[in-house]
């Protein structure tokens, strides 16, 4: 079953206004059920009682959803163990940890806090594949009979979860735990799963941590702070005179880093500095960046200068980690923000991305404003367009001009389009040389679509 045909898995999770269809209490009760009947069908070591991990953001939807779902696993024998607000590369490494059966995560990520969302991690700490979410869904359109009696699972707090995701951080850097000393950090926790960890992971690092957007208060995650506002990062870099800044998004499992100048990075970036250090140092597995068809051709560039390659994955951190999986890769990420160190976590994760170029730029004794200058960005042009549906490209009546913006571009660029798989958003990104032309186009194209299937 294809991402496009399924009624309520997107490109991460289930996503949607909480306490509205099917972030419902009784829809989210059946979720629970099927995710465990469809886990506990693969199960193949049944010596223990099957645990799974729960986590959450700051979001006040998060304790109804939480609640419901671990109603729906615990109904179906399986002991439940509350994580509470832990970023969701957290509970990626916690289900591995804890050999539980699987790891559910309720977020929206950086949506607005009305949003919630579900996702799971696997025993592995992998996200699932598009097969078995089409099977959890098919058990929630189709249920089997309800059992007569059979085992009730408990729910418990996991202690000190929190802490050992920290002191897993901590450890990603090596020996040196104050390898972060003299570094001055604004860091910016969107008021969301990060809040305490991100800042608690940096001190124990050595900088010193300048901290904004860290009192959750259940409706202010995302509110005008986090990634997702650049500006915000950059305005408390030049306000502090910090030496650099990190942003999270809500579920802290992206991170936008900022340089001493108050000029945010974005992915590609972020990618080229710690790919190129990887190359020289050894480190990336078989000379390879798996990245995604949103990244810059400049990253490209700079990479196979170095005598690297770069492979590009559809969008969505898990089509990276697969990617990644496939070919025994090690480095990857998105133009975003989600980057997966896999020698350390098998998910997105900020604070490890961060702390690993926080470690590089240490290292190199230069500035972050210098290290980026490592690639050359092509111009590019991209539109978010809302939309009220999402016909196949082929019906949109824009597909003409599109073909001839191609054909003009030809080896010198390209255009995407493609749908959010979270958001009625139909994104547009046109690449080439020549940025007059490619914004001009873009304008176009994107009124022209508005006007077509625009909301």
């Amino acid at each position: 079953m294809s991402e496009q045909k399924r009624q309520f898995f997107g490109t991460d999770g289930i996503r949607a206004k909480a306490n509205a269809f099917p972030l419902l209490p009784d829809f989210v009760v059946q979720l629970g059920q099927s995710a465990a009947d469809a886990f506990l069908a693969r199960r193949t070591d049944t010596r223990n009682w099957p645990i799974v991990i729960i986590g959450k953001d700051t979001r006040q939807s998060c304790d109804m959803l939480e609640s419901a779902i671990a109603a729906g696993l615990t109904s179906r024998g399986i002991d439940v163990r509350l994580a509470g607000v832990v970023p969701t590369p957290a509970v990626a490494m916690l289900t591995k940890e804890t050999g539980a059966l699987f790891g559910v995560v309720i977020s929206a990520s950086h949506n607005p806090f009305d949003d919630n969302g579900i996702k799971f991690f696997c025993a592995d700490g992998y996200k699932l594949d598009d097969a078995l979410e089409s099977e959890i869904e098919r058990g929630i359109l189709h249920p089997p009979p309800p059992p007569e009696g059979g085992p009730v699972g408990r729910i418990s707090p996991l202690e000190g979860a929190a802490e050992r995701y920290i002191d897993f951080v901590c450890r990603s850097v090596g020996e040196d735990r104050h390898i972060l000393g003299g570094l001055r950090i604004a860091l910016d926790a969107a008021n969301g799963a990060g809040h305490h960890t991100s800042e608690a992971i940096l001190r124990a690092l050595g900088a010193t941590v300048l901290p904004m957007h860290h009192h959750p208060s259940g409706i202010n995650i995302n509110l005008d702070c986090g990634c997702t506002h650049p500006a915000v990062i950059e305005s408390l870099v030049k306000q502090t005179g910090a030496h650099v800044g990190v942003s999270h998004d809500g579920d802290a499992d992206r991170v936008l880093l900022c340089d001493e100048t108050g000029s945010a990075l974005d992915g590609d970036e972020f990618m080229a500095i710690a790919a190129l250090s990887m190359i020289e140092s050894g480190t990336l597995a078989d000379n390879t960046l798996v990245a995604t068809v949103m990244s810059n051709a400049g990253l490209v560039e700079a990479i196979e200068a170095a005598g690297g390659r770069v492979i590009r994955a559809g969008v969505g951190d898990r089509y990276v980690v697969e990617q990644m999986r496939a070919g025994n890769y090690n480095f990857g990420g998105e133009q975003s923000g989600h980057f997966i160190f896999r020698d350390f976590n098998s998910t997105g994760d900020g604070i490890i991305a961060a702390v690993q170029l926080l470690a590089i730029l240490k290292k190199s004794g230069k500035p972050l404003g210098e290290l980026r200058r490592v690639m050359s960005k092509f111009p590019q042009a991209q539109r978010n367009i809302r939309v009220s549906r999402k016909p196949a490209r082929e019906e949109l009546a824009a597909t003409a001009r599109l073909a001839e913006v191609e054909k003009t571009l030809g080896s010198a660029g390209r255009v995407l389009l493609r749908y959010s798989g979270t958001e009625p958003l139909l994104r547009l990104l046109i690449e080439g040389r020549d940025a007059d032309y490619i914004h001009r186009e873009a304008d176009l194209i994107a009124e022209q679509i508005r006007a077509e299937i625009g909301a």
